[in-house]
């Protein structure tokens, strides 16, 4: 095993195809349903929302589609990213685990989101788009559309989480700065969002209702349309250029990994790591295996019910089949804003139930002290979201430590800290708590789940 630290790709490695497991799955994903009819949607009820390139990569099963050349171009400003290997982790562990990393925090953005959001606002220019809505929880795929948009000349409004507005605001001001508009959810520009005020004047937030003010905005308009940054099939398989990357340089590291980590909010950052690899298992080759990790306050593969849902609160979407703890369940809010969805993207959820991927929760002071542990051996201080797969990743490693083994492991950094140190301040100072949710709350959100006939 090479004592090498980093591992990089040439320009010219860049992967020219994404990958879709759904060519390699064992059984085909539960078609989404139209909530009027119950019956399978085609790509007219789809197409308000989504320009015709994206629905077709929403419903392929083709194994390979193809990168535009555009968009590797812009890719090209950070791609391909680094894979480390943890040296001082493993050391500070005495673990006799290989601890591999990717990491997605070199984007301009400082996570995994532009993958998605680069082809997203590349196709809707192409169609000729010149507004795009969206939501965001803790920023990071709020400040890559608004990016994205940018550079391919897309007007961005973001409905940002209000917890997440005030807990972070200089991914507010990165949005700004990229020129798109940042509203704080719920609020008084949509009638959804009015709604949820006059019950609650000083109500959190969360991603359901942020999705559906966008949802709303881009329906009412021809030349607006709406965004998703996870959960929805092409934007997990945008996200699949990680775990390319990551196959080829495990490669040049002469190693394969025998457990691989990721932590889950809506799923993208997860599966673009996992989904090469078990795709790969599913075609004849090795089968690590595959934990996914979720914060305690919002489990939805841990404590989430298999079945279909609204991906929004104000049940304007489709009902998808997913791991979800009902549309109506605001998650408390603890600091890893991108995890704090009600479901999990229905090809994360399906690969679950055909039993090719574990889950575990931890709480938000568990994966904070994971990621001070990492930052201070790796220097790379992680998004609170990241630190979930730290911690998962370190769990493995102790597990290694006490078994003898010496497995390979590897994890996604999906981003950088460095728009969160208020976070790691509040840690610091003792006041971060595990926030748990309410049980009751749960209970009376999967008790209202679609009535949905087998």
């Amino acid at each position: 095993m090479s004592t090498q630290t980093k591992y990089l790709l040439q320009e010219s490695q860049l992967p020219k195809f994404w990958y879709n497991i759904q060519a390699d799955l064992p059984a085909p994903l539960p078609p989404v349903l139209h909530p009027g009819t119950l019956q399978p949607i085609g790509p007219d009820d789809l197409a308000p929302l989504f320009p015709m390139s994206l629905i077709e990569q929403e419903v392929t099963t083709e194994r390979e589609v193809e990168i535009p050349e555009p968009v590797r171009e812009v890719f090209r400003l950070w791609r391909p990213a680094p894979l480390y290997r943890a040296h001082r982790l493993e050391k500070v562990l005495g673990t006799p685990a290989k601890i591999f990393y990717k990491y997605e925090g070199v984007s301009p953005a400082g996570s995994h989101k532009p993958n998605s959001a680069i082809p997203q606002a590349f196709y809707n220019a192409q169609a000729g788009i010149k507004r795009l809505t969206t939501e965001t929880g803790a920023g990071q795929w709020g400040s890559s559309l608004a990016m994205a948009g940018q550079l391919f000349g897309l007007d961005v409004t973001i409905y940002q989480v209000r917890v997440s507005y005030d807990q972070k605001p200089y991914r507010r001001a990165l949005m700004e700065t990229y020129g798109a508009r940042c509203v704080a959810s719920p609020s008084n520009e949509t009638e959804y969002g009015r709604r949820v005020l006059a019950e609650n004047p000083n109500h959190p937030g969360s991603l359901g209702i942020a999705i559906s003010e966008a949802v709303e905005i881009a329906a009412q308009r021809d030349d607006t349309k709406y965004a998703l940054g996870s959960v929805l099939n092409h934007v997990l398989l945008h996200q699949t250029i990680i775990g390319l990357e990551a196959m080829e340089q495990m490669h040049m590291a002469d190693a394969w990994p025998d457990v691989l980590v990721g932590c889950t909010g809506g799923g993208s950052n997860f599966a673009g790591l996992a989904f090469p690899f078990i795709g790969h298992g599913l075609r004849g080759g090795a089968k690590p295996r595959i934990v996914a990790v979720e914060p305690a306050a919002c489990p939805s593969l841990t404590r989430g019910k298999y079945a279909y849902d609204f991906g929004d609160t104000g049940h304007m979407t489709p009902l998808t089949k997913m791991h979800t703890l009902g549309s109506t369940f605001t998650p408390p809010g603890f600091h890893a804003g991108g995890l704090r969805y009600h479901g999990m993207a229905p090809l994360v959820s399906h690969v679950k139930e055909l039993g090719l991927l574990d889950a575990v929760a931890y709480t938000q002071n568990q994966c904070f002290e994971a990621g001070v542990t990492f930052a201070r051996a790796e220097g790379i201080v992680p998004a609170p979201e990241a630190n979930h797969a730290v911690r998962g990743a370190i769990e493995e490693a102790l597990r290694c430590k006490r078994e003898g083994k010496a497995e390979t492991i590897l994890f996604n950094l999906s981003g950088h800290g460095h728009f969160d140190m208020g976070s790691y301040q509040k840690y610091f100072a003792g006041d971060l708590t595990d926030q748990s949710y309410d049980e009751k709350e749960l209970a009376q959100a999967l008790s209202g789940l679609p009535a949905v006939p087998a």
